[in-house]
């Protein structure tokens, strides 16, 4: 079942206009717990070469994290390379590679911001409410807000915060590396994002929805072998 937008926008804007859609979008964020246990992840990954946006989606059962299925889009960019407005550049082409996903996940993953974000609405909180679908951020470097190092034991975070608002979470997934950058997209609540990200990472710094979502964005495959039939 392709996972469709429960609305959309245009994308064609300026960015003082995209600014302020985002500014509208802001009111519409659910945080929340999940309803149930997820039986699938989905990781999401971006990759913009030569002004062509290639989008993949993994979907994973959960919680062993063996991928089912891969989608791709790739859509040419017409929105300039701006922080903080990437969702412009890259959410057209995240949409089109969902359409083409027959299984279903109870949540999707992105590597990119959700409510760490100077206006709390990064790609996975953005896709997150025109989806109207869990989601969570998980990104690999800071965008916004202020924090002190974690301790170096796997499991360990501290908030990020900006000012004296909570963000997202600092989180070490592995012992001694570097962390990652956890936030609510939407529909899901911080303590469950974290959860989940580190139930997801059993082995290496970043999640496996998000690996193998770049893996795929790259030209990879899922081996035939690891594609389960399950729909």
């Amino acid at each position: 079942m392709a996972l469709l937008p429960h609305f959309t926008h245009p994308w064609d804007v300026s960015p003082a206009e995209a600014r302020a859609l985002q500014d509208r979008l802001r009111a519409q964020v659910q945080v929340v717990p999940l309803a149930s246990p997820p039986r699938f992840v989905a990781g999401v990954d971006v990759s913009v070469q030569d002004e062509v946006a290639r989008a993949a989606v993994v979907l994973l059962s959960f919680p062993d994290l063996s991928p089912v299925e891969a989608s791709t889009a790739q859509v040419p960019v017409s929105f300039p390379y701006i922080p903080g407005l990437l969702a412009f550049r890259e959410g057209p082409a995240v949409l089109a590679a969902l359409e083409r996903l027959r299984g279903q996940p109870d949540v999707l993953i992105f590597d990119a911001q959700g409510l760490a974000h100077p206006r709390r609405m990064g790609l996975a909180t953005h896709l997150g409410i025109l989806l109207d679908w869990p989601s969570i951020g998980c990104a690999k470097s800071r965008l916004w807000g202020d924090h002190e190092e974690p301790p170096p034991q796997r499991g360990s975070w501290v908030p990020l915060w900006d000012g004296d608002e909570i963000i997202g979470a600092v989180l070490r997934t592995q012992m001694g590396v570097q962390p990652v950058y956890v936030s609510v997209g939407h529909r899901v609540d911080l303590e469950t994002a974290i959860d989940l990200v580190l139930a997801c990472a059993p082995t290496y710094r970043l999640p496996e929805p998000i690996r193998w979502a770049h893996r795929v964005a790259g030209g990879e495959t899922l081996p035939v072998a690891r594609q389960q039939a399950l729909f």
